[in-house]
């Protein structure tokens, strides 16, 4: 299993989702999909899914362009709100995509009511971490906005991405790291993992894929209601 991010617009992330097997990749929120195939090319790999974390527009507004170029290949999501959706997904779904790749489906909502957090993980190669697609309920350092919910659905959604293993790699639908880097320090400014977090953004122009889910419970300010500081 590879995991290649591919940033679209000014800050989203697309990815590639590679099983190496096949030779084949699905397309995780593939908003630009002339990009998204550009990178595919230069891989030399097959698109042969669409992925979608939730239904807003710069997530899903390659649906139908995905959708001329790959006529018949499935697109996957949380709602009938997500445009030219085949298969219609639910919490704790799961599939197999290419040879050995396992998507398991984390609904979470709050952000969007049909936000699904994607859990992918190697069959064939059992110590890889796994990884997963948050779209724009977990961010590196912080969370999305409450579109369409409340707190405590937003605390019940990262407290559900918390339960994964904590070697879980994370894979952000927007690249904010900086920014959520600088407002973290403000509410914990003695947490040494948030100086952590803020050389690690300063160091990574592209953050996304290169922390874990251990790393967003030591200085994700969102995750952590336990700490004195943030009560």
């Amino acid at each position: 299993m590879k995991i290649v991010p591919v940033p679209v617009r000014q800050d989203n992330y697309a990815y590639l989702l590679v099983d190496e097997p096949s030779n084949s990749a699905a397309a995780i929120d593939p908003y630009d999909v002339p990009k998204v195939q550009a990178a595919a090319d230069e891989l030399g790999v097959s698109l042969v899914a669409a992925i979608i974390t939730h239904h807003h527009p710069d997530h899903s507004g390659g649906n139908a362009q995905f959708a001329a170029a790959y006529p018949g290949k499935p697109i996957y999501g949380g709602s009938d709100k997500i445009p030219h959706l085949s298969n219609l997904l639910k919490d704790k779904d799961e599939f197999v995509f290419g040879e050995n790749i396992l998507v398991r489906c984390l609904a979470t909502p709050c952000h969007t009511q049909d936000s699904i957090s994607f859990y992918v993980t190697d069959t064939a190669k059992k110590s890889q971490p796994g990884g997963v697609f948050t779209g724009d309920t977990l961010f590196i350092g912080g969370c999305g906005n409450f579109f369409e919910g409340t707190g405590e659905e937003m605390h019940a959604a990262l407290s559900y991405l918390g339960s994964l293993p904590d070697e879980t790699i994370t894979y952000v639908g927007h690249e904010y790291t900086i920014n959520n880097a600088a407002f973290s320090r403000s509410v914990e400014p003695g947490n040494p993992d948030i100086a952590r977090l803020t050389h690690f953004a300063e160091e990574n122009k592209i953050t996304t894929g290169k922390s874990t889910i251990g790393d967003e419970k030591l200085w994700n300010v969102f995750m952590r209601p336990h700490s004195e500081a943030i009560q």
